[in-house]
């Protein structure tokens, strides 16, 4: 099996590895075609496990990713505090070779590092987690500086595919006007979210201006992500940072 990991275009530090799998590349079945790493959507589990194997091997991993029961809700642990099956929607790390992982398939994972190449994270945002404050909770994991960190934005639903209601522009124009720029009237029941821009505005606020990536829609691209709002019964692509021993 040959996998073409997405690799973000950002100014990281190169003992800093991250990468978005493809959903090809693996051996699950139709609808979780093929290379599905999600052991919650009704895929077999031992081709997810071995996907998963796959994944370790392919992308050079020094250890298993640090799965997370994710629910779209603000809790972000601390690495060392990670055990299996643990409920969290993202993960931080100070440590060399704890591989911390986000699963999605249009919701947006957000990858962050510290210019030193010290400190990372992954988060899993949907529109949800970043409503309540998924982003302010991962920031504020970090030591130092809130402008010495990089973001990355990878594959998530796009602008132009990601319809919702009043309840979703309510819950991020009540936090902050400036989100209106982030919807588009479409009827008088419906808006398109920009997804992107909802996550550049709250990073903004939190003083964090280097942001790379946000130009992809895993709706629109059938042939290199996997979607739930497009498919509902899918795969679950994987958005993985770590820190390298140096």
């Amino acid at each position: 099996m040959t996998t073409a990991f997405i690799i973000p275009d950002w100014p990281a530090p190169e003992h800093v590895h991250a990468c978005t799998t493809p959903r090809h590349g693996g051996i699950s079945l139709p609808p979780y075609n093929s290379f599905n790493l999600g052991d919650h959507v009704g895929d077999k589990p031992s081709d997810v496990e071995q996907n998963r194997q796959h994944l370790i091997k392919a992308a050079g991993l020094p250890e298993s990713p640090r799965w997370l029961s994710q629910h779209h809700g603000v809790g972000v642990i601390n690495s060392v505090n990670w055990t299996r099956n643990i409920s969290a929607d993202g993960i931080y790390t100070r440590l060399e070779n704890h591989v911390c992982p986000v699963m999605t398939a249009d919701c947006l994972p957000i990858l962050i590092c510290h210019k030193m190449g010290n400190q990372v994270a992954a988060v899993h945002a949907g529109w949800r987690g970043l409503a309540n404050g998924i982003i302010e909770q991962a920031i504020g994991k970090f030591k130092g500086h809130n402008h010495d960190l990089l973001i990355w934005l990878g594959p998530a639903i796009g602008p132009t595919n990601f319809e919702v209601g009043h309840d979703v522009v309510t819950a991020f124009t009540d936090h902050s006007s400036e989100a209106k720029l982030a919807f588009k009237q479409t009827d008088s029941l419906h808006f398109l979210a920009d997804i992107y821009l909802l996550a550049r505005q709250r990073l903004n606020a939190l003083g964090v201006t280097a942001i790379y990536g946000g130009n992809f829609c895993t709706v629109e691209d059938n042939e290199q992500f996997f979607s739930y709002r497009r498919d509902k019964n899918t795969g679950r692509m994987a958005s993985l940072i770590w820190i390298a021993s140096t």
